[in-house]
């Protein structure tokens, strides 16, 4: 009876540790998923500059590969044959929606046909117009002051049309004049409330500028992005992972820029453009941050 008597302890014993530890398991198996579940790149979008020359060859053929390569967002970029690569807004609105994708920003300059690109992206259905330049040369203080006064202008044309107005940056935006950087000035002088910034991350970083800087210190101005990665030894876009941007850092940053959407972008490439923006797009779906 002794015996059996500790034997039955033991099993009362063995079935309170078993509980215990099965209990924290459970418990912790609770939680461990939202712990450790690493972010996904979810609603990829692309500038169609990475593709222009498929593009004006054949638009709606190209919208559908990239449609099937997986990518959700689309930004076109004004080329030879207009702001949408020989398609007419109602025509692009309509194809992207056909496939799947949005139109959410198109790249146009502040120009003399800025009137007409701003009825074409209503028109359109897009979110977003993008000066991919500036309106007036010179790498000065004056001239990015005066650039400010003619983008707070056209960012309250576009207000006026259900549009929010931005400007997508070069490397030399981030030079300086007389310790003022040029971007930094820009910034300053536009409208926080109208002038939003698409930062091209890529660009920026071979400019000298800390994207995480502005983040911090202009917080709400760069809800889009344009993410590239940069050779190590030339100044050339290649795809993601090959050069000397930290993409996986840059994308854990989103939240403190406000980034809304982002649109891969490379413009130079070792084989064909599909196959970068395919093995881009690939990188991207497989990461987790």
């Amino acid at each position: 009876m002794q015996f059996l008597t500790k034997n039955n302890n033991n099993s009362m014993n063995t079935r309170r540790e078993f509980l215990k530890v099965s209990g924290g398991l459970l418990v912790g198996g609770m939680f461990i998923p939202y712990l450790t579940e690493a972010a996904k790149v979810k609603n990829v979008g692309i500038n169609l500059y990475s593709v222009r020359e498929q593009m004006l060859s054949d638009a709606a053929g190209t919208l559908e590969k990239l449609a099937k390569i997986g990518y959700k967002e689309i930004e076109s970029a004004r080329s030879e044959k207009g702001n949408y690569y020989g398609l007419r807004p109602k025509e692009i609105k309509q194809i992207t929606k056909d496939l799947g994708l949005c139109l959410r920003s198109s790249h146009v300059l502040v120009n003399t046909d800025w009137k007409q690109s701003v009825e074409d992206a209503a028109e359109a259905g897009q979110h977003f117009l993008i000066s991919a330049g500036l309106p007036s040369r010179g790498q000065t203080v004056d001239n990015y002051k005066r650039v400010a006064e003619v983008f707070n202008k056209a960012a309250e044309d576009c207000k006026e049309s259900n549009l929010i107005f931005g400007y997508h940056n070069g490397g030399s935006d981030f030079t300086k004049e007389n310790g003022q950087i040029l971007y930094d000035v820009l910034l300053n002088n536009t409208d926080p409330d109208l002038v939003k910034m698409e930062l091209d991350l890529g660009w920026a970083i071979v400019g000298g500028a800390d994207p995480q800087e502005y983040f911090d210190k202009y917080p709400g101005r760069f809800p889009l992005w344009h993410l590239k990665d940069i050779k190590k030894d030339k100044e050339e876009s290649t795809e993601f992972g090959k050069g000397r941007i930290d993409i996986v850092g840059l994308l854990k940053n989103k939240k403190k820029s406000d980034m809304k959407y982002f649109f891969v972008e490379q413009e130079e490439w070792e084989n064909s453009p599909m196959e970068s923006i395919s093995f881009n797009f690939n990188y991207l779906k497989n990461l987790r941050f």
